[in-house]
């Protein structure tokens, strides 16, 4: 199990819907703008079938949350977000969605990409599947000049991702301590009313989890990650 932090110089972190990122990333997102790294956010869904509220529309609660993310983002450091908006819930894996990745990645030229893992058992959430397994697909299509060659002809040249690192997997090898910055996490995700204004005690579960991970390597807070290095 690593617990030495990798600090990589520009990150590029692609999540299906505004809070993802602060639940899973947001210590290490945070710890990471603190040293210098550039962190750009992709969100491929802003989150229209995110309520409850039965006289809310869609589009309103879209506007709401990605009001909400920008917050959130701004509060961990992040340098910009980019909305995809495609239709909550209905991501799916397609050369297309790949494809809109990949021009995503040569654009920003993230040295990290960080995405929620695809192979995790038993995930119901088809979003969080299909964004998991389109981020990786997206870092081959973007790093090798025979993929998508009209990237090419728009000045989007090839880029070579040097780390992967997956939240919410069932096989963690790279915690990072996020102890000095759990007061921004939990900031951040307050951002979110929207989504947490009902849930009762969520702080406390958030921190809870955030104190179990952290006593695999002696720390107070962790977060968990599956970290593939790409040679």
């Amino acid at each position: 199990m690593q617990n030495n932090s990798i600090v990589p110089r520009s990150v590029m972190v692609v999540v299906a819907h505004p809070d993802d990122m602060e639940f899973t990333c947001g210590g290490t997102v945070a710890k990471w703008a603190d040293v210098g790294s550039q962190v750009h956010l992709v969100v491929a869904t802003s989150g229209d079938k995110g309520t409850k509220d039965r006289g809310m529309s869609p589009h309103a609660i879209a506007e709401l949350r990605e009001t909400e993310q920008q917050r959130a983002a701004d509060m961990l450091g992040v340098a910009d977000v980019t909305f995809l908006r495609h239709r909550d819930g209905e991501l799916e894996v397609s050369m297309a969605f790949r494809n809109q990745v990949s021009a995503i990645i040569r654009k920003y030229e993230p040295e990290a990409l960080v995405t929620h893992d695809p192979w995790r058992s038993y995930q119901i959430h088809p979003d969080h599947r299909a964004i998991g397994t389109v981020s990786v697909d997206a870092i081959i299509a973007a790093r090798d000049h025979l993929y998508v060659p009209e990237q090419l002809v728009a000045g989007l040249e090839p880029h070579h991702t040097s780390h992967i690192f997956l939240f919410s997997t069932d096989s963690p090898d790279h915690l990072e301590d996020v102890s000095d910055f759990m007061d921004k996490k939990m900031g951040s995700l307050a951002c979110h009313a929207s989504q947490l204004g009902h849930l009762p005690n969520w702080q406390d579960r958030v921190i809870q989890w955030a104190e179990l991970t952290g006593e695999r390597i002696g720390v107070r807070y962790a977060e968990a990650f599956k970290h593939i290095e790409l040679l």
